[in-house]
């Protein structure tokens, strides 16, 4: 009996061994992929899609190219994998809306998180930007499929919400793509908008200011301000 329970004992160790060890590779793993998509961002956003190499890459990473590879395989999965990352980033940010909240807080939050990601993760603003210029050529399932889909399922309750009389008669999809295009511009053109203010880099109260201004002018525009 004894032995057993030793033998038991041993199996429940060797087993938290490995769950500790798998735990930290799944970590390295992370921490790499991360450091590699950081610096294929970097290098994309440089060099376009054409002009950037695995190698440049794996230099930006301070990584061997095979290591590069060995989580990628190839520029095209490094690319894509930036793309999604960027994505889910703004999924995750903006969530989702409720409709029982009413309009003025659905685009207060999705003000709030789109200018926040600007100001954070202008690389992603930028590399997306960059791939719809170029006509999407990596996103065109994406586009004419969950983004197209998103932007109608957004529309169709802000309609909702201008049938019942709680917000003027605007275009909902003119109203998305306002928000959309006002908050990233200060990711997508941060080196005009710092020369023009004579900055050399945005500041804390720079976010809040920004965010304050256009959640005013939209609400506005959509009869929402209480004022």
């Amino acid at each position: 009996m004894k032995e057993k329970n030793k033998l038991s004992k041993q199996s429940h160790l060797n087993k938290n061994e490995r769950n500790i060890k798998t735990s930290k590779q799944g970590s390295i793993r992370e921490k790499s992929q991360d450091k590699i998509l950081a610096a294929a961002q970097e290098e994309f956003i440089l060099q376009g899609y054409k002009g950037a190499t695995v190698q440049a890459i794996a230099d930006r990473a301070s990584l061997p190219k095979a290591n590069v590879l060995y989580y990628f395989k190839n520029k095209e999965n490094i690319y894509h994998a930036v793309l999604e990352r960027t994505l889910s980033m703004w999924d995750d940010a903006i969530g989702d809306i409720d409709p029982d909240n009413g309009p003025k807080v659905a685009i207060e939050k999705f003000i709030a998180a789109k200018v926040k990601l600007s100001f954070e993760e202008p690389g992603s603003s930028k590399i997306y930007a960059m791939e719809i210029i170029q006509g999407a050529q990596h996103l065109k399932d994406f586009t004419r499929t969950y983004l197209r889909k998103w932007v109608r399922e957004k529309a169709v309750l802000f309609q909702q919400w201008i049938d019942n009389g709680e917000m003027k008669n605007v275009d909902p999809v003119h109203l998305i793509f306002l928000i959309w295009s006002s908050t990233q511009h200060y990711a997508d053109f941060d080196n005009q908008i710092l020369t023009v203010m004579n900055q050399a880099d945005f500041e804390d109260e720079d976010c809040k200011n920004v965010t304050a201004f256009l959640t005013d002018i939209i609400l506005r525009g959509c009869g929402l301000n209480d004022d």
